[in-house]
Formats: structure tokens, C-alpha cells, sequence
């Protein structure tokens, strides 16, 4: 697959999950949100609770989950972008991180892919 489609397809990704955390009545505050840190590529709010969603799109499950992809490094690279979001954009609520797989049949944008969200998936 090539770098431009790859990229296409994980901004279909994104929105697929963006779309699926509508559907479940959160707000969506912040798509792509860039820093020093590194990247949040969802930020949203889920009743009171603001969430910090990383999305990970994956063909198959074939080489393993998508979320274990989300790995120690990972995982510190998103805590230090979600407290520069939050220098900015202070908050006095509840915080999570979610983690939402998107499972792209044959990598075809065509298909409706499967999603599974992990809330609270580290801490």
C-alpha cells in the first residue's frame, strides 16, 4: 500500500471512530490536535467526562490487536499531549483515555469497518 493511501485510510479510520462516538452521544471537542508531544487524534466529551481517544486502524487482526499497539511509550506520549491540551484548554472533570480499533476489511474504505472502544483503557 502506498504512503498516500495508507494515509487516506487512517484519516478514514479517524473518522469512522469520530462518527462512531457521535453515535454513542459524545461531543466531539477536538480532532488531530497537535503539539510538541505528539498528536490526540480524538478529544471528546462522554457525559461529564472528558476522553482522550487514540484510534488504531488495522486490515486484519492477523499480527495481533490493534490497541496493543498503544504500548508504555505510546501511552506516555498521549499523557504528555492530553496535559498540553489541557494548558490550554483547562478542564475541572473526570479524564480517561480510550482506545478505538478499526478493523478495515481487505484495507477497502468501501466496507463498514468493525469497531471495538476500549474506555479507560490505561490509566
Amino acid at each position: 500500500m502506498s504512503g498516500e493511501m495508507s494515509r487516506l485510510l487512517g484519516r478514514w479510520g479517524e473518522e469512522q471512530a469520530a462518527e462512531y462516538l457521535r453515535g454513542q452521544r459524545y461531543r466531539i471537542l477536538a480532532c488531530n490536535w497537535r503539539c510538541r508531544y505528539g498528536e490526540l487524534d480524538i478529544v471528546a466529551r462522554d457525559g461529564k467526562t472528558l476522553c482522550f481517544v487514540e484510534v488504531k486502524l488495522r486490515r486484519s487482526e492477523r499480527y495481533g490487536r490493534a490497541a496493543e499497539q498503544v504500548d508504555g511509550r505510546k501511552q506516555q506520549k498521549l499523557r504528555q499531549s492530553a496535559q498540553a491540551y489541557l494548558m490550554l484548554h483547562p478542564e475541572d472533570c473526570p479524564m480517561r483515555f480510550d482506545v478505538i480499533e478499526i478493523y478495515a476489511r481487505d484495507g477497502r474504505m468501501d466496507r463498514p469497518p468493525q469497531i471495538f472502544h476500549w474506555k479507560d483503557a490505561f490509566s
